[in-house]
């Protein structure tokens, strides 16, 4: 279940990320519901990360996280922010995802 709660987490930090580009584009009281939303993001986020690492090793815990939150914010930049999406980019997101693929095979053993 704690692996349930780390992604889920994970997902929050792509959402308060995704919340602080939105910023950028917004003005007025439409920029406030989305400083709003990174606080709720931020919240869940680090709240679901702490309830993982009761039972999940901390350092694999917090790599998974990152890793989610960093894969998941390059491909939300490139879909929504239209950023570069060239063939680096995209190789070094496919090496991430499997550096957290081969840290929660190993946490299993």
């Amino acid at each position: 279940m704690n692996w349930v709660f780390l992604i889920l987490g994970g997902i929050c930090e792509i959402g308060f990320t995704t919340c602080l580009g939105k910023t950028k584009d917004a003005e007025g009281s439409e920029q406030w519901l989305w400083y709003g939303a990174f606080v709720v993001f931020l919240f869940a986020s680090m709240g679901l990360l702490i309830k993982a690492t009761q039972t999940l090793p901390l350092g694999t815990a917090y790599a998974v996280w990152t890793g989610i939150g960093a894969v998941g914010t390059v491909l939300m930049g490139i879909i929504f922010f239209k950023e570069p999406a060239d063939f680096w980019r995209i190789f070094f997101i496919f090496t991430l995802i499997a550096s957290i693929v081969g840290l929660k095979a190993v946490s299993s053993h």
